[in-house]
């Protein structure tokens, strides 16, 4: 018998050591994937040449798939086989990510807007004027609209769609993930072992999003195209804003992956024996642990009987959503939750974009500083406050001074980002005028000055240039340039009449492709933003898993995968797909230069208002996160009354029992009950 009673014990074990590998892997995947979308967000808003208020709904079209089903994943599938239902999600999520891919192959290829005339005379090194070649370029103020959607139809302008639908069914896949892969894990393990594994879950998931960023980082240096058109005619680099990655070849990567995470979950049982019960000695640790959850409830919020029939599962549902929001803890931590979110789905969208139009870097770079710096600091937060909970013990009071003092730790480094800044880039017309002097225009006819009068160029395209004077103009016709010599990357142009206008006479009056890099001292300023950045990165993180045993131990077992359920419906609802769309409507307010399509009409923005765009997107942030600090302050306090009217509660009831002359037996269980509550509360 003991010999049978060991080798159940072990099957179990192996069980549970199998679903926690199985699901630090699909952690793994799920946020490989969601960070490599993120990664192409600039991509495919070039691709597609659509606004950034357009890819904030894309981005959010994956919380939109969470809206449709999670309520009923979360709740009916707690009463099913929870590790297929994972399963079965994984599928829908890989089928997601091969919808994405399908406009590369429906669509034509890429062409970038460009005043760039290729006609050459072969035994000429000399191209023809490009000043000159743009007379006959104006500006169509009463365009044929029957043309242009004919040619919009055409050029696949809605293929977005598919990548709107695929981002919809990644949501939908990802569902039963969270709620009912934490929840089993939680119900089959020991109590005190949950956050180390939920810890390790998180720690191997925040891995994904490394790869994720790294992998968007490589394949936005590929050419969208590559290998259907020759790479020596194109005129751009990866710096440049038209340029467009390989983002397709990502999303089948990503797809192939989920796919793969599937397979464990089909071959695990549906329920297992808890943890340690087989032990006795550890029987008085579990009765500790129950108490402390038992006494943090409130006593209208006990456990029920679990119904068994569907009928009575639907019946019980609307009376188990008022039991779970008549806990005001739980409450208050959801909206707390959702005030971060939003600043946080913000920032995570719109950061790499930032990096690009405030600092400089190209979005290559930018992803990968994001994955390379950012992610690692995450995870090490992750790990080190769910250390931090097991080696002292710390309860729900501990957990959640931990929680508040990383908030307000990384909301203090994020006030200090709100002030570092480079110098806007100088473009002239938009952000200076020709004459060199600061001065940002929103209004497109400052791009034409006196030195390029003569060439009636158009103020539409956008196809910088950059002189030896550091300015950058966005044309080679606005620069008044008059010969070209070179093909593709590598193309010159001379004898520009607005460089010689603001050089002394004599020098250099050439430009070449692309915008001028920035000063020297915006390097420098970076490289304290990236520190305090990665820095606030891991304090945040640090706050992570014990905010979540808060939530975890405010719940009464029955209601735990209905309330991380509704958790995530609410904060995705209104945390996830709301910032991505507003923080993107409001980034456009501060554009100063939309690109073009190729059927006419306003395309992507290629040039912001960098001081405009700082203070619209990190002010945002900051007030978001101020408003969550406040709440969190309440919070504590909220967590802290009821510990001490729980404890009052137990010592009214042990003198009022001491006073009865109650047996002596039923004392040393009130004193031992006392004990625990008396420890949770000093901490």
């Amino acid at each position: 018998m003991s010999v049978e009673s060991t080798k159940q014990r072990d099957s179990c074990c192996s069980k549970l050591k199998l679903f926690l590998a199985s699901m630090a892997f699909v952690y793994f995947a799920k946020a490989f994937g969601g960070a490599y979308m993120k990664s192409s967000i600039t991509q495919i808003e070039r691709r597609f040449d659509i606004p950034s208020s357009l890819i904030g709904v894309i981005d959010g079209s994956f919380e939109m798939g969470n809206l449709l089903v999670i309520a009923f994943v979360s709740y009916f599938g707690a009463k099913l086989h929870r590790p297929r239902l994972i399963g079965i999600g994984c599928l829908v999520m890989a089928a997601g990510c091969f919808l994405i891919t399908l406009p590369h192959f429906l669509q034509g290829l890429y062409k970038y807007e460009t005043s760039v005339t290729h006609s050459k005379d072969v035994n000429s090194t000399e191209s023809i004027l490009p000043c000159l070649s743009n007379h006959t370029v104006h500006d169509v103020d009463t365009p044929d609209l029957a043309a242009i959607a004919d040619c919009e139809k055409a050029a696949g302008s809605s293929m977005w769609v598919y990548v709107f639908l695929g981002n919809m069914l990644r949501g939908i896949g990802e569902t039963p993930i969270m709620p009912l892969g934490v929840s089993y894990l939680d119900d089959f393990s020991r109590e005190e072992n949950t956050p180390f594994y939920l810890a390790c879950i998180h720690t191997v998931g925040i891995l994904g999003p490394m790869f994720g960023y790294m992998m968007g980082s490589f394949l936005a240096k590929i050419y969208v195209d590559v290998g259907f058109v020759d790479l020596e005619s194109v005129t751009i680099n990866y710096k440049d804003s038209r340029w467009v990655g390989a983002w397709w070849l990502g999303f089948i990567v990503t797809g192939t992956i989920i796919l793969l995470s599937s397979i464990p979950f089909w071959f695990l049982p549906k329920s297992l024996p808890k943890q340690g019960k087989e032990k006795s000695q550890n029987k008085r640790t579990e009765l500790a642990t129950a108490v402390e959850q038992d006494n943090f409830l409130p006593e209208d919020q006990q456990e029920k009987e679990t119904p068994v029939t569907f009928q009575e599962l639907a019946k019980d549902f609307i009376p188990s959503l008022k039991r779970l929001f008549r806990n005001s803890i739980y409450t208050l931590m959801i909206l707390t939750y959702l005030v971060a979110v939003n600043g946080f789905m913000g920032m995570i969208t719109f950061k790499p974009k930032y990096l690009e139009q405030i600092y400089g870097q190209s979005a290559s770079r930018a992803i990968f500083l994001i994955g390379i710096l950012n992610l690692p600091a995450v995870a090490l937060g992750i790990i080190t406050g769910g250390f931090v909970l097991k080696r002292f013990k710390l309860g729900v009071v501990g957990a959640a001074k931990v929680s508040m003092g990383a908030s307000i730790g990384s909301f203090c480094l994020l006030v200090v980002q709100v002030f570092l800044h480079c110098e806007n880039t100088e473009v002239a017309g938009l952000t200076v005028t020709y004459q060199g002097m600061p001065e940002v225009s929103y209004n497109a006819q400052t791009l034409l000055s006196q030195c390029n009068t003569g060439c009636s160029c158009s103020m539409k395209q956008w196809d910088p240039v950059c002189s030896y004077n550091g300015m950058t103009y966005a044309s080679p016709c606005l620069a008044g340039c008059q010969t070209s010599t070179g093909t593709g990357k590598e193309m010159v142009f001379h004898n520009c009449s607005c460089v010689s206008a603001n050089m002394s006479p004599g020098l250099n009056m050439s430009t070449v492709l692309g915008q001028c890099p920035r000063k020297s001292n915006c390097d420098r300023i970076f490289k304290i933003y990236m520190a305090l950045s990665v820095v606030g990165s891991f304090i945040s993180a640090c706050g992570g898993t014990p905010g979540y045993i808060v939530l975890l131990r405010s719940i009464q077992k029955d209601l735990k995968a209905l309330a991380l359920g509704m958790q995530t419906l609410i904060v995705r609802t209104l945390g996830g797909i709301p910032p991505p769309i507003y923080f993107g409507a409001l980034i456009d307010r501060t554009c100063l230069k939309w690109g073009t399509k190729q059927c006419g009409g306003r395309g992507a923005c290629r040039l912001y208002d960098a001081d405009a765009f700082r203070w619209t997107f990190m002010g945002l942030i900051t007030g978001l996160y101020l408003l969550s600090n406040m709440m969190w302050g309440g919070l504590y306090h909220k967590i802290v009354q009821r510990q001490k009217k729980l404890a009052l509660k137990e010592q009214a009831k042990d003198n009022g029992l001491e006073t009865n002359g109650v047996n002596g037996h039923a004392n040393i269980n009130i004193a031992h009950n006392k004990d625990d509550t008396d420890k949770e509360s000093t901490i």
